[in-house]
């Protein structure tokens, strides 16, 4: 067994099921670079390596959470933080209850937590379905609706040694329900943490949610994030994913389109620079008939930064009806880059209507020459050309002060690419 493997499952603290579903994974061990999923990120380096659990979280100045308003759930080290977290004024009809208080209580609060992971190349989805024993069930009651954007933020910090945590969240809409939610994954310190969170979005009839997630962590740190929604009848579900740092950050959107007139608006941005690495897995499956998915991605390598990308469209038979659509444009702005793209669409159902692309290029030297001749230098050339390529992908926020938020997220990110 791997020495990550041997440290993560030192810090074991759960009952006979949790303990086979640990075994399972100690037992098909991690993914290698012949498991067709884990192809182009490899685990090489990670498996050698040993993480402590967290014991108690380090304190953490709440000016840190200035620019982040309320309400907020406060996450430090995979632990809550009831000093810096804000949520008093949650709108009526929305609750937000821990995962270890959910578990405390018993019953069936923590119900998602039964889900079983089979296929072996899950094996973090294994390991935090044995080993996560805190997150946030944040729920909003039948017609419930609110413009106002819920936070929630996850903070790396550093305390002088490498540490693991695993969460679990759950994010539920009853019927005719509405709500903004917005992930911040942040880092105080050059931490090398390991995160591991498994998130499930579970949208009743007509529901509509807003769900957008920045990733900024260390350039050290690891973080392996999962998201399983799935969308019932005539629901609505928009998305930003926006990965603008960290060191290996893998993320997976599988979304199950189970209710008629179900529709997707899945956006993001990849971005790495340094050596960073970014890999982003889609598997968006379409079940139900007349369902809709518009994925539009973005991806810039700089540096010596690596970008993975998997689009992969299911339309399976009976779904007819569907609409769907996949781009993926990328940009390659140093020759030490990478970028592998892999869209899949695969169609088992008559009367779809069904389209996908992906490129990777550089800019365009003509756009640059004229920048440059009207007084740009060559990184404030390059700033505008991207800023400008990664504008689409945001379109899909409706909210005006949320939308701008973001745009500064990516654009404060896009100017530290000329030092990179």
């Amino acid at each position: 067994m791997s020495a990550l493997l041997d440290s993560l499952s030192a810090g074991f603290n759960g009952d006979a099921a949790r303990r086979a579903l640990l075994d399972e994974a100690l037992r098909d061990g991690l993914p290698g670079p012949r498991t067709e999923a884990w192809k182009y990120t490899s685990l090489r380096q990670l498996e050698r390596r040993s993480f402590a659990g967290v014991d108690a979280a380090p304190a953490v100045d709440p000016m840190v959470l200035a620019h982040i308003p309320a309400p907020r759930a406060v996450f430090v080290n995979g632990r809550y933080s009831v000093a810096l977290s804000l949520t008093t004024d949650l709108p009526d009809g929305v609750s937000l209850q821990l995962l270890s208080e959910a578990l405390a209580e018993g019953g069936d609060a923590a119900r998602f937590l039964q889900r079983r992971f089979e296929r072996g190349d899950e094996v973090f989805a294994r390991l935090n379905a044995a080993l996560a024993t805190e997150g946030v069930l944040l729920r909003a009651g039948e017609g419930t609706r609110s413009e106002q954007p819920l936070h929630l933020v996850f903070i790396g910090a550093e305390d002088g040694i490498d540490r693991a945590w695993h969460l679990r969240n759950l994010i539920e809409l009853r019927a005719g329900a509405a709500l903004t939610v917005v992930e911040h994954h942040v880092a105080i310190g050059a931490h090398a943490h390991l995160i591991n969170a498994l998130s499930h979005v579970h949208l009743a009839q007509g529901a509509r949610l807003t769900h957008a997630r920045v990733e900024a962590d260390s350039a050290r740190a690891t973080t392996l994030l999962r998201t399983d929604a799935v969308l019932a009848r005539d629901t609505v579900y928009r998305r930003v994913d926006l990965e603008l740092d960290g060191g290996l950050s893998r993320h997976e959107l599988n979304v199950r389109l189970e209710g008629n007139g179900a529709r997707l608006i899945a956006n993001g941005v990849l971005l790495a620079h340094g050596r960073r690495h970014v890999d982003t897995r889609l598997g968006i499956d379409h079940i139900a008939r007349d369902t809709a998915c518009e994925l539009t991605w973005r991806g810039l390598g700089a540096g010596r930064g690596r970008v993975v990308f998997h689009g992969g469209i299911l339309i399976r038979e009976g779904a007819d009806g569907t609409d769907a659509a996949l781009s993926n444009k990328n940009l390659l702005l140093s020759d030490n880059a990478e970028i592998d793209t892999q869209p899949v669409l695969e169609i088992h159902a008559d009367e779809v209507k069904a389209a996908h692309g992906a490129t990777v290029g550089q800019l365009e030297a003509n756009a640059l020459f004229y920048l440059r001749s009207r007084g740009l230098s060559a990184p404030e050339a390059q700033q505008l050309l991207t800023a400008a390529f990664c504008r689409e992908p945001l379109s899909v926020i409706e909210n005006a002060g949320l939308r701008d938020l973001l745009v500064a997220r990516v654009d404060a990110a896009l100017a530290t690419l000329g030092a990179a």
